[in-house]
């Protein structure tokens, strides 16, 4: 079983920048595409970025592509969300997502994809 858990969002006014940090557990980072979605109130779970097992390959939705950056560090099993020039409209709850894979360069894009979830962080942006 893998276990995520999100860190760092908050209140950013905007403009501002947040980056958010996915902790996974166990030695299972190796094998396992990353991504993140994001559910504001009222919104279906939508898509954010993801990023391949191997870093080698990312995705980004077209909202956040230019403002947002998605990385990894497979030696400490974390993956990373930096958003840049927030808007209100980024305001939601982010979750972090994996899904194992024998595909090194493949990203997902589809919540139904992913296998395990984090409890997910609330990001808000005031104008």
């Amino acid at each position: 079983q893998v276990q995520l858990v999100e860190s760092g969002g908050g209140l950013v006014q905007a403009g501002g920048s947040l980056r958010l940090s996915c902790a996974a557990s166990g030695r299972i980072f190796s094998g396992v595409a990353m991504g993140w979605f994001r559910q504001a109130p009222g919104k279906a779970r939508a898509f954010v970025a993801a990023i391949s097992w191997s870093g080698g390959n990312t995705y980004y939705a077209d909202s956040v592509k230019g403002r947002f950056t998605i990385s990894r560090d497979n030696a400490k099993n974390t993956q990373y969300l930096q958003m840049n020039s927030l808007k209100p409209e980024d305001t939601a709850v982010y979750y972090c997502a994996a899904k194992r894979t024998a595909q090194p360069m493949r990203v997902y894009s589809g919540p139904y994809d992913y296998d395990y979830w984090g409890q997910g962080t609330q990001v808000t942006v005031s104008s």
